[in-house]
């Protein structure tokens, strides 16, 4: 059975950056497009960015682009989301997934969802 574990997430101020991590165990990314989701309090879970099998494209949501950066290391197994310049209304439970296609919207077909990992951005 795959296990997604999402980490790196903490508490950081406003202005300020980090970096999260996401792995899998039993299933090889390579074969994928990933993605970053996020989840607010009291809100649904929306799509961050995502990425080609290749890693040749990337898309993001209006909120976070020129602030966001989503990475794949194959040989790794991993992807990453490197988030500058956080603000408090990216305060959420990041999430990663994998599907077949990375589109503008989000991944196609992507699967469970692991634990996540939460970012909590102070004002």
């Amino acid at each position: 059975q795959v296990q997604l574990v999402e980490s790196g997430g903490g508490l950081v101020q406003a202005g300020g950056s980090l970096r999260i991590s996401c792995s899998a165990s039993g299933r090889t990314f390579s074969n994928y497009a990933l993605g970053w989701y996020r989840r607010a309090p009291g809100n649904e879970r929306d799509f961050v960015a995502a990425i080609t099998r290749g890693g040749g494209n990337t898309y993001y949501t209006d909120s976070v682009k020129g602030r966001f950066t989503i990475s794949r290391d194959n040989a790794r197994n991993a992807v990453y989301l490197q988030m500058n310049n956080l603000k408090p209304e990216d305060t959420a439970v990041y999430y990663c997934n994998y599907g077949s296609v990375a589109t503008p919207k989000g991944l196609t077909n992507f699967h469970s969802w692991g634990q996540g990992t939460q970012v909590t951005v102070s004002s």
